[in-house]
């Protein structure tokens, strides 16, 4: 296809489609009339040869060929947006600008829905996109653009990188509140004699209650392995098994869980949680205004 048979344009109209899955919000988002929303993308569906979005109940849902060019399309209007503003401070609350954060489920149980509820007032035309866990892939994709920030319990290594630590962490049990066994406190021997749900882990380095454990010669009885932190209360409610996790997620847990906290009956460090970005966005107004909201919404927490 030749670029130059395009009005580019129609990549916006696609953009805002994409984002809203409706001809009507995409038209408020544009300031456009409806018809002209829907004559643009008749013409751009004309020149991909391809529908784009079908009709799904009251939305719009994207093709696969709409799928695969969200990415290159989004990213490209970014650049364009940069290479185009000013100096001037990023105007977050008339922004639909869409941001992509890599988490794992620590940062969206702890951290994202307070960082929503704030923003859906702050800047309600922002769109945050939530991807699983940072992957092997962090590294170029964080590079690319493709991702904007992570959130993650291990600094980045590389050069061009920034990990700041914006949370430290330390662990704590839980249990079922009419757990047979238990009482009001958790001592070192029960703690080896009650079997353990634990989270699988994403790296080679083993947990830190397993390296603490091992200084003494001392061992888990590990009767589950799930690849969720979600999954760990919900089998503690319902079983005498134990889960050793964060604190700020074990007291989030305990709360919604009906589950009872303990300390953990062998010293740990804590540990930090690190937020990550590439450095070529360290002077992007709007990403330096992302990033400083949920710096300083973590220094509450």
């Amino acid at each position: 296809m030749n670029l130059r048979s395009i009005d580019l344009n129609l990549l916006l109209v696609f953009d805002a489609v994409y984002s809203e899955r409706s001809i009507s919000r995409a038209a408020l988002r544009l300031s456009l009339s409806q018809p002209a929303v829907s004559n643009a993308l008749a013409r751009l569906r004309h020149a991909i040869d391809d529908p784009l979005f079908k009709r799904e109940g009251s939305g719009m849902a994207p093709t696969a060929r709409a799928k695969a060019l969200r990415d290159p399309i989004r990213k490209s209007l970014e650049l364009l947006e940069r290479g185009l503003r000013s100096d001037e401070e990023f105007d977050y609350s008339k922004s639909n600008r869409e941001f992509v954060i890599a988490v794992e489920d620590y940062g969206e149980t702890i951290l994202i829905p307070r960082f929503i509820d704030w923003l859906t007032e702050a800047a309600p035309g922002i769109h945050i996109q939530i991807r699983p866990e940072p992957s092997a892939a962090l590294t170029r994709e964080l590079r690319e653009g493709t991702v904007d920030l992570a959130l993650d319990y291990f600094a980045l290594q590389g050069e061009g990188f920034v990990s700041k630590c914006v949370l430290t962490e330390d662990l704590v049990t839980l249990a079922r509140i009419d757990h047979p066994v238990l009482g009001e406190q958790l001592s070192l021997d029960t703690y080896l004699d009650l079997q353990h749900v634990v989270i699988t882990p994403r790296r080679k380095s083993r947990p830190m209650i397993d390296l603490a454990l091992d200084k003494r010669g001392l061992k888990r009885k590990i009767a589950l392995t799930v690849p969720h932190f979600l999954s760990m209360p919900a089998v503690v409610q319902r079983s005498n098994l134990l889960a050793t996790l964060p604190r700020r997620m074990a007291f989030t847990y305990s709360d919604h869980f009906r589950l009872k906290s303990y300390t953990v009956p062998v010293r740990t460090p804590e540990f930090p949680i690190f937020l990550i970005w590439h450095e070529a966005l360290d002077e992007d107004p709007s990403h330096r205004w992302l990033r400083n909201h949920i710096i300083a919404l973590c220094a509450n927490l």
